[in-house]
């Protein structure tokens, strides 16, 4: 039922054929397109003004500002911001529902309240100041410093989510059953609690996929992010904004790839989110 609910859903079903487009320009584009994305081409990329060159032909998307081809940049790019958003999602994610499935379980409790604690603060600043202050302390931003960074820092929201489920799960009448036969507290947690809330996870962990990608672009765009010549979205965008008026472009592409990600992860959790929702029985 909760398949076919989704299959129905035609927003769920746009996201999907975005994010698997996207999936796709990442995993074959740079083998498709053929031109370095480190490489300039100081004959075809250039026009005689020395401007970049417009769409064509030979480069579908125009050239940057030094001249290299903009398509295999972003299909480059789309790699890296892709693999940080997924990697970023699932460390968030994991932390995430270890720390609400602890922390509803034992709820009002000490280590409920320490928990909860640490969560408000870390709510109580900004995702995205959060993201750029724990960067700024790091002395070299690599994907892995960055996809690990977001994923320290981006666990907060589902703990929340998964806490509020597990409050609800364990006053059920099976859990209450099996505290009565001598279970032990891991084993109820792995086998009757953790099943009950993959739900909601999977629908905030998806959003979140967006939210990191979202997040890994403004690091990228405000020079926090993943250092040259590593093309990234965020990075390309603000190369392309000086030439906006002579060549628009240049922030086209990477803005319409941001937004495309964005757009599709959301569509699919908001999918996911009314085909799980037993209200929609």
């Amino acid at each position: 039922m909760t398949f076919a609910r989704f299959r129905k859903n035609r927003g769920a079903m746009v996201g999907v054929a975005i994010v698997a487009l996207l999936l796709g320009f990442a995993l074959f584009g740079p083998w498709l397109v053929r031109h370095d994305p480190l490489a300039s081409d100081f004959v075809h990329g250039a026009t005689r003004e020395g401007l970049p060159s417009p769409p064509s032909g030979r480069y579908l998307l125009g050239a940057d500002r030094l001249f290299r081809d903009q398509l295999a940049r972003l299909a480059t790019g789309a790699r890296v911001s892709l693999l940080i958003g997924l990697a970023a999602t699932l460390i968030a994610t994991a932390l995430g529902t270890v720390v609400g499935v602890i922390s509803g379980y034992y709820e009002r409790r000490a280590v409920d309240t320490v928990l909860m604690r640490v969560v408000d603060v870390g709510l109580a600043f900004p995702f995205l100041l959060l993201v750029m202050a724990v960067g700024a302390a790091l002395d070299r931003t690599t994907a892995t410093t960055i996809l690990v960074t977001l994923g320290l820092t981006g666990w907060l929201g589902t703990a929340r989510v998964v806490r509020a489920k597990t409050i609800q799960i364990a006053h059920h009448d099976f859990v209450l059953a099996a505290r009565a036969l001598g279970r032990s507290t891991p084993g109820i947690l792995w086998r009757h609690i953790l099943p009950n809330v993959l739900g909601p996870v999977l629908v905030v962990g998806t959003v979140s996929v967006s939210q990191m990608i979202l997040a890994e672009s403004v690091l990228s765009y405000l020079g926090a992010g993943i250092a040259p010549p590593t093309p990234t979205w965020g990075h390309m965008l603000f190369e392309g904004q000086d030439y906006f008026g002579a060549a628009p472009w240049l922030v086209a592409a990477p803005a319409g790839a941001i937004l495309l990600a964005v757009l599709g992860f959301n569509l699919v959790g908001e999918g996911l989110r009314d085909a799980i929702d037993p209200r929609q029985e």
